[in-house]
């Protein structure tokens, strides 16, 4: 992909760039709906990336070429104003609150170029931040510190964009470990590496549905575990201790119960599968993917008919040790561990179940842990 972004970059500006970033997506293996309840996630940073080239310029203009959506965009960082074009107004973004934090920034072009797909709900937007991130600090002299880039870059999103996200999608784009995925607590941000299991592979099944109703819901649903989290008198349910949970449970809303156990045991769930990748024991890591699911579809109520369809499918493979849906629900992408060897048959025999039951066609991608954002050619 290095060659052909340089090859894009020729094109577009007649020479060659002064160096090439890129930033992976990522894929929650386990904790959903947790990171708005301090609690804890284990997203894992994917092989697929948005890749930007540069070439410095002099001044405070930058340029550029999306190469996906065939379209440029430009914008001098003196002088910000939002536009409608949504893929500039990420690195936009990006720009204003590197200056808003004190930084000194140079302007440069570029072009940029991805493989994740877009609404898919593996954090393509937070890629195209951190690719720009990195690129503004390498350009700019700027020490590069992927804790503060994910910081700056969730404000971007925040503020500058207007998507009131959490920081773990930031957070694991910028510091993601190769061959592993990340414990994060989501109230401290400290963050401990989990390998996975020898001989295992994540797939994510894409059940080529998007989530229409994801934000009114996720909405509602952040409303409902704060009104849980006022009946037991605490911040958050984070602070909510399972034993108190089981005591008070019947004199509680029945839908703000359910949404308070699957918070309550999904935070429980994730510390056990970072124990279980540790030990490298796939069985444990995923029975505890299939409780999740359970977990999101009966107590949570995010799941769909495609996303049952599609887990459902997956877990009929000999060697697949456990799916579940992730991300926000109501449509998306599910996750799966794999036996390694297996990854192309089970690929095959999803696929085709998948499509049997629903009529839809799937999208299958096999992921290996990938390391954050980084810079990956110079000149």
């Amino acid at each position: 992909m290095v060659a052909e972004i340089i090859e894009k970059h020729e094109k577009a500006f007649g020479e060659s760039p002064a160096f090439v970033v890129r930033a992976p997506g990522r894929v929650n293996i386990i904790g959903e709906h947790t990171d708005y309840n301090d609690g804890f996630v284990l997203p894992m940073a994917i092989d697929r990336f948005v890749w930007i080239s540069v070439s410095p310029l002099d001044g405070s203009m930058v340029r550029l070429y999306s190469s996906d959506f065939d379209s440029w965009g430009s914008f001098d960082f003196n002088a910000l104003e939002k536009g409608n074009v949504r893929w500039l107004e990420y690195v936009k973004g990006v720009a204003h609150v590197f200056m808003e934090a004190g930084y000194g920034l140079r302007g440069w072009q570029g072009v940029i170029s991805g493989n994740i797909p877009v609404g898919a709900g593996l954090s393509s937007s937070a890629a195209l931040e951190l690719a720009a991130a990195r690129a503004f600090a390498y350009v700019s002299g700027v020490p590069w510190d992927p804790m503060e880039a994910a910081r700056l870059c969730q404000q971007a999103e925040n503020r500058w964009v207007g998507v009131n996200c959490g920081i773990m999608d930031q957070l694991i784009s910028a510091a993601g470990v190769e061959r592993h995925a990340l414990l994060i607590d989501t109230r401290s941000l400290e963050f401990t590496p989990a390998p996975l299991p020898e001989g295992s592979s994540i797939v994510v099944l894409d059940t080529s549905t998007r989530r229409g109703l994801a934000g009114s819901e996720y909405n509602l649903r952040r409303a409902q575990c704060e009104a849980a989290a006022e009946f037991f008198g605490v911040k958050s349910l984070r602070d909510v201790e399972l034993d108190r949970f089981l005591a008070l449970q019947s004199e509680m809303d029945e839908v703000l119960m359910k949404r308070a156990r699957h918070v309550i045991t999904e935070n429980e769930r994730v510390l056990r599968a970072a124990e279980a990748m540790r030990k490298g024991d796939k069985a444990e890591l995923g029975r505890l993917m299939n409780e999740s699911h359970r977990s999101l579809r009966e107590d949570f109520q995010v799941s769909s008919r495609e996303l049952d369809a599609i887990v459902e499918c997956a877990r009929q493979e000999l060697l697949c040790f456990g799916a579940r849906m992730t991300g926000a629900g109501f449509g998306g992408c599910a996750v799966a561990l794999v036996e390694e060897s297996s990854v192309a048959g089970f690929a095959e025999n999803v696929s085709r179940c998948y499509t049997q039951a629903t009529g839809l066609k799937a999208g299958i991608y096999p992921c290996r842990a990938s390391g954050g954002a980084s810079v990956v050619w110079q000149a």
